[in-house]
């Protein structure tokens, strides 16, 4: 499954600050028909993704009946990528994972 969307950068601060893109309703819906073929265990759904020229592999947390896509500093620096900014993001669902 391919998605496409542009979400803002949001900073959760805990123990050490974290840095997520939350994945939109329309797109979480979609996510949520395939989640059983596609999870490893507590609701994550493990994901590819390409955010400007920077591609990895990552996990979907669930959070509300949406998902939050995490973004480690090894995407956000390179790209100078900060709390507030919108990102376009590209994923593809890995299902059976």
């Amino acid at each position: 499954m391919e998605l496409a969307f542009t979400g803002r950068v949001i900073e959760w601060r805990g123990p050490a600050p974290y840095y997520f893109v939350p994945v939109p309703d329309e797109e979480s819906a979609d996510i949520r028909e395939v989640a059983a073929m596609a999870t490893y265990g507590w609701g994550v759904i493990p994901v590819q993704v390409r955010i400007g020229e920077v591609a990895f592999e990552t996990s979907l947390f669930p959070k509300d009946g949406t998902y939050l896509l995490p973004l480690k500093n090894a995407v956000r620096k390179p790209q100078d990528i900060s709390a507030g900014d919108d990102v376009t993001v590209e994923m593809t669902v890995r299902l059976g994972a």
